[in-house]
């Protein structure tokens, strides 16, 4: 049985969309190829090794070309949706982060305590964080690259406020747990000292004590992801 070629998959999706189903549709090649992002050469050879592979019909007739997706063209688009949703059903629903425990610049507690904050914290996520922020070092690529997804994500917003004096740049939380026993929450910074390797947690409790850690433990923060 001949299966269906990762480079025709595209052709007969956008044939799908055109009503090729149940009908002839006519189509150009140049239209074909735009619409696939490809030539107009690649796109005949597509229809041509489709056609001869028995997963659609055609009808020439001059410069017009009548097609139609075979049922058995249907049914490998059919199995191939089937794997595709299966994969991204058992796709993890959370991101997970691994690094190093460090020391901060002290600033947390100061920052994270201010009124400003902290009414929001508690309206916002339910609770008022315990003073200061925990700084974890990721030390490999892959856990770099992966957190800054959040930067566009929505979070929970505490909303940038004055004293009068100066201006505090908006925070993003996002429900976490590290090492797969302390609730906590990621937090993105508008304003922060550290590059894209180091990340802050804030929770209810003092997650140093909770967790029994200390600069140079290894932790694992687990955080959720809406789909």
């Amino acid at each position: 049985m001949t299966e269906l070629k990762i480079q025709h998959i595209l052709t007969l999706s956008y044939l799908l969309s055109k009503g090729a189903k149940h009908n002839f549709v006519t189509i150009t090649t140049s239209s074909l190829g735009k619409n696939i992002k490809k030539s107009q050469q690649s796109a005949s050879k597509h229809l041509l090794e489709l056609e001869e592979n028995q997963f659609i019909e055609r009808i020439i007739s001059g410069r017009n070309i009548s097609v139609k997706i075979t049922s058995k063209g249907y049914s490998e688009m059919v199995k191939l949706s089937a794997i595709l949703q299966k994969s991204l059903d058992s796709s993890p629903s959370f991101v997970e982060l691994k690094g190093t425990l460090i020391s901060g610049m002290g600033e947390g507690a100061y920052y994270m305590g201010l009124k400003g904050y902290t009414k929001q914290f508690k309206s916002k996520i339910g609770y008022v964080p315990f003073p200061g922020t925990l700084n974890v070092r990721l030390d490999k690529k892959i856990h770099q690259e992966a957190i800054k997804q959040f930067e566009t994500l929505e979070g929970t917003k505490i909303k940038s406020f004055s004293d009068g004096k100066r201006t505090y740049g908006w925070v993003k939380c996002f429900s976490a747990k590290l090492n797969n026993s302390i609730n906590c929450e990621l937090i993105i910074l508008e304003r922060t000292h550290h590059d894209d390797s180091i990340i802050e947690l804030i929770s209810k409790v003092c997650i140093r004590k909770s967790g029994k850690l200390k600069d140079g433990s290894k932790v694992t923060i687990k955080i959720p992801i809406n789909s």
